[in-house]
């Protein structure tokens, strides 16, 4: 049987890193300011469409595909979270029908830390996009900073708040806990 991980993200991050993301790529129509960007990304008219149709389906369907969903925020550091989630991914994925002693655990931390994934051409996919597809790109586009709540310092009060309203209307009843700052309670 396959089992599949889906790594879900506030969804205020997701826009600040796809409007970085568009403005880095020829081939993507980018915005010259967050405000005209986020009127198109809660539209959907951005690559991926709509981001709340987009994990409302994937977690519709997560029994059918055994889908264990992460939130990104809980894995983000070397904390008491991050090993957290790695208990939780090696319960769900069996790893090597195994359980991880504290060195793999620590190992397994270290390897999944931003950092370390930034440096990491084979993870990093800059180089397909510099070498491969010959895009002209800026450095450190898929994994750009990864810092969450990211989004405080691009969006104003009242984008903020026009966001919420429009977040509470279509993920109201969605199950999964959002994460808007790491030093939420």
């Amino acid at each position: 049987m396959d089992i599949n991980l889906y790594v879900y993200r506030n969804p205020k991050d997701v826009m600040t890193s796809h409007f970085h993301f568009s403005k880095s790529l020829v081939v993507l129509k980018d915005s010259d300011n967050m405000e005209d960007f986020m009127e198109r990304f809660l539209d959907g008219k951005v690559v991926g469409r709509l981001w709340s149709d987009h994990i409302r389906h994937w977690y519709g369907h997560g029994h059918d595909f055994s889908i264990l969903f992460v939130m990104y925020e809980e894995m983000k550091d070397m904390t008491s979270e991050l090993r957290s989630a790695v208990l939780k991914l090696s319960s769900f994925f069996f790893f090597f029908e195994k359980e991880l002693s504290e060195e793999d655990m620590d190992a397994v931390g270290e390897q999944a830390t931003f950092q370390n994934m930034a440096s990491d051409p084979q993870i990093n996919y800059d180089y397909i996009l510099k070498v491969v597809m010959k895009t002209q790109v800026n450095e450190r586009i898929f994994l750009r900073k990864g810092t969450p709540a990211d989004w405080k310092r691009h969006l104003t009060v009242e984008q903020n708040e026009k966001f919420d309203r429009i977040f509470q209307s279509k993920m109201k009843d969605f199950p999964l806990k959002f994460i808007w700052d790491l030093n939420e309670d």
